[in-house]
């Protein structure tokens, strides 16, 4: 049986797009794929020499293809002034509540300090204000030591000035007493006695009034000093209310430290996100420029390749087969017989044109 084939060709310029199609993919799946420029090739261990060329020529087309690509390449946009001021506030309040937890252990500390101060003195005065209870004597003996170290010479100088007065006043007795010529008389000694006995008192009074005196002023001194025992430990007690009442309030940051510290590791942690979003973003814009610069000529062939499928599924090639039996002996002599008849028809049908061209006609 034979067989019969005939095949339908697409347009030439199909036929051409074909051909570059296939020459390119040939072309291109022998190119290594390279993602860094020129200054990151280096040659490596067992790779040959034009392995390596064929490497740094690929560097050099990719830095290419990155600057003809720069326009197109993803970019990320910047905190701006409002977010970078808003971080480095949050940053700065980080910790800010450890000045007032020292300063509520300071004041605490010093509170403690006035407290026992405060107590002593008030111990001291309460003492000092019993013992007065007890009587005069010991009340006396607290006013000792407040005495002028100068009394006894006062006194001293006062009466010695009174016995002066007293001898001229003595004198001057006599000396009436000789004008009238009664000295050594009875009545002049009586005088002279009386005088004495008085000016004795006046003494006595003297140097007793100078004494009162003296220890009046000493108790003033010694009870002004009780009081202001009592109203230094009365003050030393309200300034240590008052620190432990700052102690108490700066206490009170301190004991929101947990919370505070709670709120620093928030705010931290959401200021760590945001970096490490806005660094992530820059990876993968940096990445997917370099991925656009590398896989460029593949996506331009793969481009190139359906534009070429979709131009040749329009113009499509055919083929076309046809089987023919193979003919039985008698076809093949009567086909014999045939093409014999025709031949020997035709050679004859020479002939005689043949003849009648060689016989001239009338």
């Amino acid at each position: 049986m034979a067989v019969q084939q005939s095949q339908v060709l697409p347009a030439q310029f199909v036929q051409d797009l074909g051909q570059d199609l296939a020459k390119q993919v040939t072309a291109q799946s022998g190119v290594p794929v390279v993602s860094t420029g020129i200054a990151g090739i280096s040659q490596q261990a067992g790779e040959s020499a034009d392995d390596f060329a064929a490497r740094q020529q690929a560097a050099r087309e990719f830095t290419t293809r990155q600057q003809s690509l720069s326009g197109l390449a993803p970019q990320v946009a910047s905190q701006d002034a409002l977010q970078t001021q808003a971080q480095t506030l949050a940053q700065q309040g980080v910790g800010s509540f450890q000045p007032f937890l020292n300063q509520a252990q300071t004041q605490a500390t010093l509170a403690s300090g006035l407290g026992t101060q405060a107590l002593g003195q008030l111990g001291t005065a309460a003492s000092t204000f019993g013992g007065i209870g007890t009587g005069a004597t010991s009340f006396q003996q607290g006013v000792q030591d407040f005495m002028s170290p100068y009394q006894s010479q006062v006194i001293d100088a006062t009466l010695s000035e009174f016995d002066r007065n007293k001898a001229i006043q003595e004198q001057s007795i006599r000396d009436q007493q000789t004008a009238l010529g009664a000295l050594g008389s009875g009545r002049a000694g009586v005088q002279l006695a009386e005088f004495g006995t008085g000016a004795a008192r006046e003494r006595a009074l003297l140097q007793a009034g100078l004494l009162q005196q003296g220890f009046g002023q000493a108790a003033g001194a010694r009870q002004q000093d009780i009081q202001n025992r009592f109203a230094q430990a009365g003050a030393t007690q309200g300034l240590g209310s008052f620190q432990s009442g700052l102690a108490g309030q700066q206490a009170q940051f301190g004991a929101q430290q947990q919370a505070l510290q709670g709120t620093d590791i928030s705010r931290l942690g959401s200021l760590g996100a945001l970096n490490q979003a806005q660094q992530q973003a820059n990876l993968d814009a940096t990445r997917e420029a370099a991925r656009q610069a590398t896989f460029l000529p593949q996506e331009q062939l793969d481009r190139f390749a359906g534009q070429v499928t979709g131009i040749m599924g329009g113009y499509p090639g055919q083929t076309q087969t046809t089987n023919i039996p193979n003919p039985t002996p008698l076809q093949t002599a009567l086909g014999v017989g045939t093409t014999l008849a025709g031949i020997y028809g035709a050679a004859g049908q020479g002939a005689r044109d043949f003849s009648l061209r060689g016989v001239p006609r009338d």
